[in-house]
């Protein structure tokens, strides 16, 4: 006998979505939220593909950047950054004196909140650099509010609430930090960075697809080269997810390897919480059996950290673990 005598809700019939012009399907037909979610608490970092950036854009923005490192150094230089801001062309990271360096040169530019955005600390070469960069943000930023959204979801939360608890969409950081690892004549001796997890919320990065450099320390602490899928962007979860998710999500140790006969160029867009907002392990996903992993911070104070000692491997967010943990 058959107990199941009716659906247990309306039925949809999928031809009439297909015939109705819908722009993007329904969750509940999507099952890419579950490779996502899987992937954000076994790894905490996954590519994307059908992202809806345009190759188009992407292609240029890496072809203008690796213009930009191509200038004359005395124009380069005119964009010279300071430990202050980090805004602008740098080579290094911390301020230790005499520390080990990574062999690679950046450039790090704000691109929202607005109050933080500044076009004259923006290259003005090559021509256009500015557009390009401007499109680019602009998708980078809708494109981490869509991820936002899912990673609420996958966390059984209204989708809005990690993007709230980053201070909202307005107040969220968006930033762009461009790699370029010139080629090494020993590169088994240094790194392009050292081994670190990001410390802001999510990361977004163009990599190279000519030649691979990207590792992440895998479960038995070994090494993996990322191979990036044609126009692929890789996203990694940040120490500030880790916390707020209560590190359900976790953030990925990873590092940067230098080619003896080859320069490397990445875009990496990070999108952080608003800098005084407090970050802590959201309430919803707290309990008795799982208590706060975490004790209060908030990313203004985070920060400082790399920005004073550099990438230091994931000691940072380990240190501030609650002593409840």
């Amino acid at each position: 006998m058959n107990i199941f005598q009716d659906w247990p809700e309306p039925i949809v019939r999928v031809q009439s979505l297909s015939e109705s012009n819908l722009r993007a399907i329904p969750n509940r037909y999507t099952k890419t939220l579950d490779q996502i979610s899987k992937a954000c608490r076994e790894w905490g970092f996954f590519q994307v593909v059908n992202h809806g950036m345009s190759p188009q854009l992407m292609d240029q923005a890496k072809a203008t950047w690796r213009e930009f490192f191509h200038l004359p150094m005395e124009l380069k230089n005119m964009h010279a950054n300071s430990p202050k801001t980090y805004e602008g062309y740098g080579s290094r990271l911390g301020v230790e004196k005499g520390a080990i360096l990574d062999w690679s040169d950046y450039y790090y530019l704000h691109y929202q909140p607005s109050s933080l955005k500044d076009y004259t600390k923006w290259p003005s070469l090559p021509l256009h650099c500015r557009d390009i960069l401007e499109d680019y943000c602009k998708d980078m930023v809708k494109l981490c509010e869509n991820l936002m959204k899912i990673l609420s979801k996958n966390l059984g939360l209204q989708e809005d609430r990690l993007q709230n608890a980053f201070g909202g969409k307005e107040e969220s950081g968006g930033c762009l930090r461009v790699n370029y690892y010139p080629k090494c004549p020993q590169p088994e001796l240094t790194l392009g960075i050292s081994p670190h997890s990001d410390p802001g919320g999510l990361t977004i990065l163009l990599p190279d697809e000519q030649v691979a450099g990207l590792q992440v320390r895998g479960s038995d602490d070994s090494w993996i080269i990322v191979e990036p899928a044609p126009h692929a962007l890789i996203v990694n979860i940040g120490d500030q997810i880790q916390m707020l998710s209560n590190s359900i999500y976790k953030s990925i140790e990873h590092r940067v390897i230098v080619n003896p006969a080859f320069e490397r160029l990445s875009l990496a867009f990070f999108y952080n919480p608003k800098g005084n907002v407090p970050i802590e392990p959201l309430k919803e996903l707290v309990t008795v059996d799982s208590p706060a992993l975490y004790s209060s911070t908030t990313y203004d104070r985070y920060r400082q950290f790399i920005r004073t000692q550099g990438p230091r491997s994931k000691c940072h967010i380990d240190e501030l673990k609650s002593p409840r943990s």
